[in-house]
Formats: structure tokens, sequence, C-alpha cells
């Protein structure tokens, strides 16, 4: 039932993310469009022999879990921190609960050290993301795991905090 909401979901978000864009400074038309149930009712129609059935509004839900976030590391590390655990249980839990869902691990590092060694140090975190997910439940065939290395950084710079901001694994659905 749950990955028939999601499926739902998705695909209206999909739809709707494909329609014309509003430019901030114009106003746009709201339209209210809460989901409803048809249940049926006790009675049948009359004279028909169907059975009627009676509408009721559902609240969507507030918050839609979406593919995707960051882990970052240490320096030369590709030990997953326990302040990401809440991210990967709750990308397991989508990824699990849509195994149509695929997903990218992208593995990058800072500035420092060579580029055969980054684009090692890269796969070895994203590896170990991987590795993480695959022990929650998410199966091989969902993840890929790649190295950038240090050739796409998210932030230029070459201060503690640019570096710390470029050691990282982006998970992105694919």
């Amino acid at each position: 039932m749950r990955s028939k909401l999601f499926l739902l979901v998705a695909t209206a978000s999909l739809l709707a993310a494909c329609g014309t864009r509003v430019p901030l400074t114009q106003s746009a038309k709201v339209e209210d469009r809460t989901p409803i149930v048809l249940t049926p009712n006790t009675g049948t129609a009359a004279n028909t022999g169907t059975a009627a059935f009676e509408v009721k509004s559902v609240e969507a839900p507030s918050a839609v879990a979406s593919v995707g976030g960051i882990v970052y590391f240490d320096f030369d590390s590709y030990v997953v921190k326990p302040e990401f655990q809440n991210l990967l249980v709750a990308q397991a839990k989508l990824l699990s609960g849509n195994r149509n869902l695929k997903i990218s691990l992208a593995g990058h590092t800072d500035d420092l050290g060579g580029r055969e060694y980054n684009l090692a140090l890269g796969q070895k975190r994203a590896d170990a993301v991987k590795k993480a997910l695959g022990i929650l439940g998410v199966t091989e065939a969902q993840m890929e795991s790649f190295s950038y290395g240090k050739e796409k950084p998210a932030v230029l710079g070459t201060d503690e905090a640019s570096r710390a901001t470029n050691r990282r694994v982006e998970i992105s659905a694919r």
C-alpha cells in the first residue's frame, strides 16, 4: 500500500515539476489538490444494484521522503561517521520500500594528495556508504558507486572549511 502511495505521489510530483514555471514576481492560481478516497457506503445506489460511494478527503503526507543527501568524511578517512546514521536509515527505508529506485553514490575528496590517491579514496568513501546501505537492506542492484576524486569540488578554496565540505559522498537518484 505504501509503495502504491509513494508511486502515486512521485508521479504527481514529476508531472507537477514538468509544468510551466511562474516567475516569483507574478502571482499564480492556486488550486486545492487534496486527495480524495472513495469508500463504499452501506447502501446501494437507487435502483442500480451498484454500491454507492462516499467521497472523503484525506490529508497528504506532510513530508515525502526523497532520495538524496550528502555524507561528509574526516581528512584521509572513509569511515562513515555516526551523525549520518539517520540519513542512511531514511534512504535505506525509502529504497527498500521501492525496489525500482536506483541511486548513485559519488565519492569526492579535497584538493590535497595526488590524482590517483584521491580517486581511490573517493571510491572507498562511496563503497563505505554503499556497504552501510546494503547492511540496512538496500539491494546491490539499486546502487552504483564511483569516484570523482578531487575533480568536482563542492566549493573552491584551500582553507580547512572548504576542504571539509569537499570530503563527501553525494547520494542522488539515477
